[in-house]
């Protein structure tokens, strides 16, 4: 599924009175091109990435009826590669998900490999989707991240749209290895202007960044309009061009929307993804 030439952001669901769809429809997802948000940042279209990742998405409402019109309801995750040329905006697909819910399945594969195929074609590479029936009894693993929580420094703040020059680090110093979280993270939908509310985790290893300021930086986003996925991608180019870390990961985990968290990471190659553990929020 290729965007078309009025598939801009002003031509999605998002933010409009939709007709809520019961039986399946992939036609409504909404793929959102990376390209022109990315060459914003900076990053030359067919240039190399100056990073891996991966978008993570948990699901919590999705359902259809079985052979003998029984429901079925189960859990998903969603791993959308950070190198496909399109994301899938959010609203899209919750309609989608929700045109499952009147439609019959053979078996929860039959429901996974469909999911799988429509996410994959409208984000244009693999989508690695797993589900897990609520019948399973699933356990969700919360735990604050592994890392110094920074939120507690007693600092003044008076910026609140993005401000990569607020971010220092002491270059005459040897090189250090931390990793620093926020839970004041907070930007807004780009089309409807509703608030995104996240916790930002910044792994690295490189000259040791002022911790205030990188506070400071985060709080920053508080009226930046713009989708997760892009925040996390400004968040990981303006740490690493102000910052010059040896290694860098940057990842945040948003709390819930329309049955659905997105929780994208971006990293400097060979580092690793954390795991889905949920943040107290979600």
């Amino acid at each position: 599924m290729k965007p078309t030439e009025t598939s801009g952001v002003a031509a999605s669901p998002l933010g409009r009175a939709v007709a809520y769809r019961d039986t399946y429809a992939p036609e409504l997802l909404f793929p959102v091109e990376r390209a022109p948000k990315r060459a914003e940042l900076g990053f030359a279209a067919g240039a190399p990435l100056p990073f891996a990742g991966e978008d993570l998405w948990n699901a919590y409402e999705i359902s259809w009826l079985n052979r003998r019109g029984k429901p079925v309801v189960a859990l998903g995750r969603f791993t959308v590669p950070a190198a496909s040329p399109r994301l899938i905006e959010s609203k899209s697909l919750k309609l989608y998900l929700n045109s499952l819910n009147q439609t019959p399945f053979d078996d929860r594969e039959a429901v996974r490999a469909t999911i799988a195929a429509d996410l994959s074609a409208a984000a244009g590479a693999s989508v690695d989707v797993a589900l897990q029936a609520l019948s399973e009894l699933p356990r969700r693993h919360f735990a604050e991240p592994e890392a110094t929580l920074i939120d507690e420094l007693d600092v003044a703040i008076d910026a609140y749209a993005p401000r990569p020059d607020l971010l220092t680090a002491d270059f005459a110093a040897p090189p250090v290895e931390e990793t620093l979280y926020s839970h004041l993270l907070k930007s807004n939908c780009l089309v409807t202007g509703q608030p995104d509310w996240g916790t930002v985790c910044v792994r690295y290893r490189g000259p040791r960044i002022d911790r205030e300021n990188l506070l400071r930086y985060v709080v920053s986003f508080r009226s930046h309009d713009e989708f997760h996925e892009q925040c996390v991608e400004r968040i990981f180019r303006d740490i690493l061009a102000a910052c010059r870390p040896e290694r860098l990961a940057v990842w945040a985990r948003y709390t819930r929307r329309g049955g659905l968290d997105i929780n994208p990471f971006r990293a400097t190659p060979g580092e690793t993804p954390p795991d889905n553990r949920f943040d107290v929020r979600q």
